[in-house]
């Protein structure tokens, strides 16, 4: 059976993503890290070929956050696929937007909090 969590052929892109991570990503992490939510979260976990931004693998969940690049049609379209891909594993994908994180973040973690359940 393929390994399907964290291929090796992706992570230098893994490292590299934690190191350039958005404004954003660091503000949501800095509320995920350490157990805060009662739950491990993982930086750029990836499942497949996708890399998720956040991923807590005992709930299964997956956290992205979304810049102004997934508006576009394409974007958009991609976006459906992998949800719908990471869905055969069980994977329920949560997505906020940057001005979300950055107007809204009590209202993002609540958010998160209802689907950890």
């Amino acid at each position: 059976m393929n390994a399907i969590n964290n291929r090796h052929e992706i992570i230098s892109k893994r490292r590299g993503l934690r190191r350039e991570a958005t404004p954003q990503e660091i503000i949501l992490w800095s509320r995920l890290r350490n157990n805060q939510l009662g739950y491990k979260f993982r930086r750029q976990h990836s499942i497949e070929k996708y890399i998720l931004d956040f991923y807590c693998p005992v709930k299964k969940l997956a956290i992205e956050i979304d810049g102004s690049q997934h508006f576009f049609e394409k974007s958009l379209e991609y976006d459906l696929t992998r949800t719908n891909n990471l869905s055969v594993f069980g994977i329920k994908v949560l997505r906020f937007t940057n001005a979300d994180i950055n107007l809204n973040i009590e209202g993002v973690m609540l958010k998160i909090l209802g689907e950890l359940g």
